[in-house]
């Protein structure tokens, strides 16, 4: 068995592989490309995500700088996913993440993990455990979500949460290590911020036309 069908299988692996090296760095190239874009180039950034990623929707949107291991090769995005500045994916395992999703800056998703047996460390080999991260989350800045985690629909994960345990959907959930704080409810249709009202009437007026107001 190969060094890359391990690693595809979940397996542990030489990460140094040359055979692993010469595709990865492939798309590290494109990735650089990408960073390199100035604001203006907006057609040019959406040409190269489309290159890097496994596959990514209409609509999407990655704020340089943006980091990852394999340049989103092993990403699936769907339509509308907002990142901010340095966006860390850790993509040597797949990530997917569902339409409408917000990142905040500094969030790092890691895929990639590495034997707690000393011996296999020293050698710096390693293993990938997928991430699944659901629709219209909300992942606040500086957030790392570890290897194997799944965030269920609907989810904020307050900002500085280490992510170590899957988050079921529609909860508010933060803290290190994350946990449930409370279920997104009735409060949530009135309020947006403490005690402050969200002024429905003015929302649907300006943004009908999105679709995004109900």
């Amino acid at each position: 068995m190969t060094q890359i069908e391990r690693m595809k299988q979940g397996l542990i692996y030489d990460a140094a592989d040359s055979a692993i090296e010469t595709v990865q760095n492939q798309y590290l190239e494109k990735l650089y490309d990408y960073n390199q874009t100035r604001p203006s180039e907006q057609k040019k950034r959406q040409s190269l995500l489309k290159e890097m990623f496994g596959s990514i929707g209409t609509g999407c949107y990655i704020e340089p700088p943006f980091h990852a291991n394999w340049g989103g090769k092993n990403c699936y995005f769907e339509d509308y996913v907002y990142a901010n500045f340095n966006l860390t994916l850790v993509d040597d395992g797949n990530i997917y993440v569902g339409e409408r999703t917000m990142f905040g800056p500094n969030v790092c998703v890691a895929t990639a993990n590495h034997p707690i047996n000393v011996e296999l460390r020293e050698k710096m080999l390693q293993y990938n455990k997928d991430v699944h991260i659901g629709r219209c989350v909300w992942i606040g800045a500086n957030t790392v979500i570890v290897p194997g985690v799944t965030i269920g629909d609907n989810c904020v994960i307050g900002a500085g949460s280490v992510v170590t345990k899957d988050i079921p959907a529609n909860v508010v959930a933060f803290g290190n290590p994350c946990k449930v704080v409370r279920e997104i409810g009735e409060k949530d249709e009135e309020f947006f911020f403490k005690n402050e009202k969200i002024d429905w009437e003015n929302l649907r007026e300006f943004q009908s036309v999105m679709g995004h107001v109900k």
